[in-house]
């Protein structure tokens, strides 16, 4: 992963995977220490806490120059080598990419400070927080994102999948696309986010198998049945990615006899009749554009095709949403058919787990030492080590990088970009 067979990261060394600025070029971010971060921070204060999970806490910051920043600070004195990896997984990916529509990398921390190991990541500040909070959480009833706003993260977040897939060296692959992963800015531009679960693809591999690591409801099935991973994956979460877009609805809900129904078995009665403007969220209130409708929902279509094989790549995906010729191979779009979605369902062992779960495949403590080696190895997912985030559930973890927690007003009066999601606004954990 690291071009580095060592890195100092202020007094420790991050392990299995060090990030050597000299290996990406890149001058724009740097290595910060706990005294300036916990000083932006107001001493990682809760006021300015902006959400917290399994991982640690998000804290709003702003530094002496003015720059306002989002400081990921992981739990301390339990970083096993699993968290260091994805530590430095997220670090080195962030600083390899530079793309309108990924989220930048400000730097980090790691060493010993405050009597423990201190592993922090800096991102820029994210004033409009996730997709996923305009769509289903704290925003969700300001009917903030109308049909330009959805069409422009859905075109920069292909966008930025193309870029990972096809012009990064190594190409990587995201494994964790969803809507609490997209972030958006003061003027609602999407930014992809959340490298932890990242892989780097060396030349000439075209899939991996691995443990699996991601949210049901997102996860293509081949990797969530059997751990097969490849750019085919991350096709397949934007695909439902972009028709939670167009109707405002979750990838996967239950409905009130207690079943649960992904969201590609609601849309393909409705498109297979050629209802397309039923799928659009009512909160648009008719207000979309019909043409671009059909463009998104035939991408959406393609990408979620059962067989990876048949999926197109986020090129002839972004090709579709321009309404450009597509190739005139199988699954590659360009064709004058009618749209149609073939829903592919979980196997019943993952339909019965909760709604929105995020799977971490379990990990046995003799195989930790095995992890730079995962790739090539026959991992069993039938194991899962669950975190349930169901529906009513207003966790932070739902939000991504971006917690849902409320700014309190002390905040606010620093911050104007804070201050107007205050108030009557939060949610109230």
């Amino acid at each position: 992963m690291g071009s580095a067979a060592s890195c100092c990261c202020g007094s420790e060394k991050v392990e299995h995977g060090c990030v050597s600025t000299s290996s990406v070029g890149n001058t724009t971010w740097r290595i910060f220490s706990y005294k300036e971060l916990h000083a932006a921070t107001g001493g990682f204060s809760e006021e300015n806490k902006l959400g917290e999970g399994g991982f640690g806490s998000v804290y709003w910051g702003k530094t002496p120059d003015g720059l306002q920043i989002a400081v990921k600070k992981l739990k301390p004195n339990t970083n096993t080598s699993k968290a260091e990896m994805e530590f430095a997984v997220e670090v080195e990916v962030l600083a390899r990419v530079r793309h309108r529509n990924l989220l930048g990398l400000r730097g980090y921390c790691a060493g010993s400070a405050a009597g423990a190991d201190q592993r922090m990541i800096v991102y820029d500040y994210m004033p409009n927080l996730s997709l996923l909070s305009h769509l289903h959480g704290q925003f969700a009833a300001d009917n903030t994102l109308d049909w330009a706003r959805r069409m422009r993260v859905i075109m920069g977040s292909a966008e930025a999948l193309v870029h990972l897939h096809h012009e990064a060296s190594p190409a990587i692959i995201h494994r964790d696309i969803k809507a609490s992963n997209v972030l958006l800015d003061s003027d609602f531009a999407p930014l992809v986010a959340d490298f932890g679960f990242a892989k780097l693809v060396p030349d000439g591999v075209s899939h991996m198998t691995t443990r699996v690591k991601g949210t049901l409801g997102y996860l293509a099935p081949e990797y969530a049945m059997w751990g097969k991973v490849s750019g085919a994956c991350d096709v397949y979460s934007f695909g439902i990615l972009m028709i939670e877009l167009v109707s405002g609805r979750k990838p996967i809900e239950r409905l009130p006899s207690g079943a649960k129904r992904t969201i590609t078995e609601w849309a393909e009665p409705l498109i297979a009749r050629g209802r397309l403007g039923d799928l659009v969220d009512p909160r648009l209130r008719g207000s979309f554009d019909g043409a671009q409708l059909a463009q998104v929902l035939e991408a959406a279509a393609l990408c979620v095709q059962g067989e990876p094989e048949r999926r197109p790549d986020m090129r002839a995906v972004v090709r579709i949403l321009r309404g450009e010729p597509g190739d005139d191979a199988a699954g590659k779009g360009g064709n004058n058919k009618p749209v149609r979605l073939e829903s592919v369902k979980y196997a019943d062992h993952l339909m019965e787990t909760e709604v929105d779960s995020v799977y971490s495949g379990e990990e046995d403590e003799n195989e930790e030492e095995e992890d730079e080696e995962e790739d090539a190895m026959e991992q069993s997912s039938d194991e899962v080590e669950e975190y349930s985030l169901m529906m009513d559930d207003r966790s932070s973890a739902n939000f991504g990088v971006f917690g849902a927690m409320p700014v309190p007003a002390q905040t606010m009066v620093r911050d104007t970009y804070v201050r107007r999601f205050g108030g009557n606004n939060a949610v109230k954990i």
